[in-house]
């Protein structure tokens, strides 16, 4: 049987099966809410946001992240000069499960459009999105050691929505960020019109 702590910033010191038996601790950095937002931005040193080699790991969550404009793609850039701009170099491999409403259409595959390969451009996290009153995007980010000096910085992510056409998607992305230069600042977006509603929250896990 798991036994679980809570503290007032996360899940803590929990206790589990087998050989693991410790759960890290999830530290409650920033988070930032969204208002006919171009983007929200989280950059080390910036409204209190920490995202240096004080944790090897940082976890962004999504909720009901809404856009003003209608099918369109949620999206991911990295920077590494404290937002100055968001053009890192990226491989990434994209994969999705999918299910309509209607029952009649499922299935689960590579969606190779929306991988990256040494490129820059921004990462595609999920796809046609809506902007109907009851539909929004769910998910998180992980970042691993965005500090290192030494190595390329992985990252993985999920999302779910209800998407425009009555479909639910479960987006899966992961890959690297080619630099060996400490990356501080990460940027989620729309890739047209602006976020109207939702929230983003970072994470640091010891």
């Amino acid at each position: 049987m798991s036994i679980v702590k809570l503290n007032n910033q996360g899940v803590k010191n929990a206790t589990a099966f087998g050989s693991i038996t410790r759960l890290s601790s999830m530290i409650f950095i920033k988070k930032l809410t969204a208002s006919s937002s171009a983007n929200l931005s989280f950059v080390d040193g910036a409204s209190s946001v920490v995202l240096d080699d004080t944790y090897k790991e940082y976890v962004f969550t999504f909720k009901n992240m809404h856009p003003a404009t209608n099918n369109v793609r949620f999206k991911v850039n990295f920077s590494t000069n404290s937002g100055s701009s968001y053009a890192v170099t990226k491989t990434t491999a994209f994969f999705r499960a999918y299910h309509n409403e209607a029952g009649n259409d499922q299935g689960l595959g590579v969606n190779s459009s929306n991988d990256l390969h040494q490129q820059t451009d921004n990462q595609i996290l999920q796809t046609d999105i809506g902007n109907g009153n009851d539909e929004s995007l769910c998910g998180t980010l992980t970042l691993y050691d965005p500090s290192s000096t030494t190595f390329v910085k992985h990252f993985m992510t999920r999302t779910n929505s209800n998407n425009y056409a009555a479909y639910s998607p479960d987006d899966f992305v992961a890959g690297y960020l080619n630099t060996t230069s400490a990356i501080n600042g990460v940027q989620f977006s729309f890739d047209s019109g602006s976020i109207s509603t939702g929230t983003i929250k970072m994470y640091g896990v010891k």
